[in-house]
């Protein structure tokens, strides 16, 4: 399985952003994919998941309300719509492809290669 996130610009604060991930090859259904994202200076945090056959969600409390993870099977891509972006959420977004629902980075063994989302004040 290749992941390929895309979307990532630069965008004012209260602007918005939709980051895709192309999955290539086979997704189980059991699969769960997620965004997590690593801002400058600091460790990847979690940032939303869903599973690949559901609509089960969860998402960091920091991006709550503001951010929406959707799926399209038919295309192999997950989304992460962004909207009311802050300065806080500037950093680069990986999407990743696991078996459990964790938000947990170890537990997902699939990465995309980043795509660099910077919000200005």
């Amino acid at each position: 399985v290749q992941l390929q996130a895309s979307g990532g610009g630069l965008v004012q604060a209260g602007g918005s952003l939709k980051l895709s991930c192309a999955a290539s090859g086979r997704i189980y259904s059991s699969a769960v994919m997620a965004w997590f994202r690593r801002a400058p200076g600091k460790e990847r945090e979690f940032v939303a998941l869903t599973r690949w056959s559901r609509t089960s969600t969860l998402y960091a409390d920091s991006v709550k309300g503001r951010f929406a993870i959707s799926r399209d099977n038919a295309k192999n891509t997950v989304y992460l719509q962004m909207n009311n972006l802050k300065p806080e959420d500037t950093g680069v977004y990986f999407c990743a492809r696991g078996i459990q629902w964790s938000a947990q980075s170890g537990e997902y063994n699939y990465w995309g290669q980043g795509t660099l989302v910077t919000v200005s004040s």
